[in-house]
C-alpha cells in the first residue's frame, strides 16, 4: 500500500520494449538507499516490482495489463515521474490508503494560476465518476490530492507551490495524461449498500 506523498521526483533512465511488456529503468537514488530486490514501488501511481537495481536506477517489468490501464506507456527516456516507496507500519498516513492499482487515465484539461496556488482541472471518466466527491480524496499520477471542485466530466484539484515543487504538477502540460485511483473506501461502501449489494432488497 502507498499514501500518495511523493518522495522523490524520478527520471527515465531507461525504456526497452519486449514484445507485450517494457522493462523500464527509473532513476530515483533517494528511494534506492534502502530499496531491495522483490520490493514494491509506485511510479506515478502504478504498483511496480523491484526487478534489478544499481546504486542510482532500478529496473521493473511492466507487464501489458498495466500499460492498458495506465500512462506508464507514454513515457519516454527522460520523463519525469512521481516515485513512493510501499507504506511501512511505522510510516505516518499523511495522504490516505492506495493501492497501487490505476482505475483509469485522464488529461490535464487546465491550469489556472493564482497568487498562492493553482487549480488543476482534469478530465472525469464517466465509469469513476460516482467515485469523486468534492472534498474528498483521489490518486493523481500517484498523488493524495483533495478534490476542490467538480463537474459533469470534470474534477479540480488546488496545489500549493510545496505539491508543485516536489512532484511532477509542476512541469505538467496541459493535454498531458495521468493516473487516476480513485478511493478504495468508496469502492467497497458501494459493493456493501449498493443495489448489487449481498442482502439488497430483503434478499440474505
Amino acid at each position: 500500500m502507498f499514501t500518495g506523498l511523493v518522495e522523490e521526483i524520478g527520471t527515465v533512465a531507461s525504456l526497452e520494449r519486449q514484445g507485450d511488456a517494457i522493462r523500464l529503468g527509473i532513476a530515483a537514488p533517494k528511494i534506492l538507499d534502502d530499496a531491495a530486490l522483490g520490493d514494491s514501488i509506485a511510479i506515478n501511481g502504478v504498483c511496480l516490482t523491484v526487478a534489478e537495481r544499481t546504486a542510482d536506477v532500478f529496473i521493473a517489468d511492466v507487464m501489458q495489463e498495466s500499460l492498458n490501464r495506465s500512462a506508464l506507456g507514454e513515457l519516454r527516456v527522460g520523463s519525469q515521474v512521481n516515485v513512493e516507496r510501499a507504506l511501512l507500519p511505522t510510516t505516518r498516513l499523511g495522504g490516505h490508503i492506495m493501492q497501487g492499482h490505476v482505475d483509469g487515465t485522464a488529461k490535464l484539461i487546465s491550469r489556472t494560476a493564482s497568487e498562492n496556488w493553482e487549480v488543476l482541472r482534469f478530465e472525469l471518466p464517466a465509469g469513476l465518476a460516482r467515485y469523486v466527491v468534492e472534498k474528498g480524496s483521489i490518486a493523481v499520477s500517484g498523488t493524495s490530492l483533495t478534490v476542490s471542485n467538480i463537474g459533469a466530466d470534470w474534477f479540480e484539484v488546488s496545489l500549493i507551490p510545496t505539491t508543485l515543487r516536489d512532484t511532477i504538477f509542476g512541469q505538467l502540460e496541459v493535454g498531458a495524461a495521468v493516473n487516476l485511483e480513485v478511493d478504495v473506501l468508496a469502492k467497497y461502501v458501494e459493493k456493501m449498500f449498493g443495489p448489487n449489494a449481498s442482502g439488497a432488497n430483503g434478499k440474505g
